[in-house]
């Protein structure tokens, strides 16, 4: 694979890489992008930002946003069964610890 950089037209830097196809593979991408009156860039966007998702990966700031929420939200929750263990060890504290004081 070949690594090309050139200035994008609002002065981002984009890499570009070469992909090598076989010939058909690469027929089957050109009638698809043709059928869904698109671009073989578009189908190579898409594709790997469906890779990225699948992945966990965020594609853009407002996705890095919306994981970075939802871990916070996570943290102080407990499931079920985690609540279940702290009521008994609550409990079985309580009934030990009575008689004592």
């Amino acid at each position: 694979m070949a690594d090309v950089w050139r200035p994008d037209t609002v002065g981002i830097t984009t890499l570009r890489k070469l992909i090598e196809f076989d010939d058909d593979t690469f027929a089957k991408l050109k009638q698809l992008a043709r059928d869904r009156m698109g671009t073989l860039q578009e189908l190579a966007d898409e594709a790997f930002a469906d890779l990225m998702k699948k992945h966990g990966i965020p594609i853009d700031l407002k996705d890095a946003l919306k994981k970075s929420r939802g871990k916070k939200r996570r943290v102080g929750k407990r499931d079920s069964a985690q609540e279940a263990a702290a009521e008994k060890t609550l409990s079985e504290f309580s009934r030990s610890s009575s008689g004592r004081f």
